[in-house]
């Protein structure tokens, strides 16, 4: 409603203190319109072009489809795409920023999870209560210099909601980890 303004001062003030990113998602709809305004900041240049990591093999297939029918979405996404297309040929989505990169694999995964590069990374599940956001999560949230954004519901009882409630540990995988992104 705010035409990505919050979205833009996160991901700017972030990259400022050097951290990434970390956006739990759900991977059917939201991650597709992240990308979508992610993208639209950069082409506006609200935000500088980041690497963005999309970690989620559900998200990927979803990607995938919408590629497929891109003839059948809204023309400013649809006319969106066509620009990425012209302007890179090896990486065309309908939904795509400068710096997409797909992560397929558990090893890119822990690749991206060690970086200290500034990124936005988004992965399932959006409440956190699984899937490869755990691991992110595992990494970023003792770093006071990284952002979780949550970007939809956290439910109440889930990791998502602790940690937006201002939860001082969250426990991962057997592990208590310090929250002070």
């Amino acid at each position: 409603d705010d035409d990505a303004t919050k979205l833009s001062e996160v991901i700017t003030r972030t990259v400022a203190r050097k951290g990434k990113v970390i956006i739990p998602s759900f991977a059917l709809g939201r991650v597709e319109e992240l990308l979508y305004w992610i993208g639209l900041l950069e082409s506006q240049k609200r935000i500088p072009e980041l690497p963005v990591y999309v970690d989620s093999p559900m998200a990927m297939e979803v990607l995938q489809e919408y590629r497929k029918r891109l003839n059948e979405l809204d023309p400013e996404i649809s006319q969106m795409a066509h620009a990425h297309h012209a302007r890179r040929e090896r990486d065309v989505m309908a939904f795509s920023t400068a710096r997409l990169r797909v992560v397929t694999s558990p090893r890119e995964s822990q690749a991206v999870q060690e970086s200290n590069v500034p990124a936005i990374v988004i992965s399932a599940s959006g409440m956190a209560t699984g899937g490869r956001v755990l691991h992110h999560l595992r990494r970023a949230l003792p770093d006071k210099k990284n952002t979780i954004l949550f970007v939809g519901y956290q439910s109440v009882g889930t990791r998502g909601r602790q940690i937006r409630d201002g939860a001082k540990f969250t426990r991962i995988h057997g592990e208590e980890i310090p929250v002070a992104a």
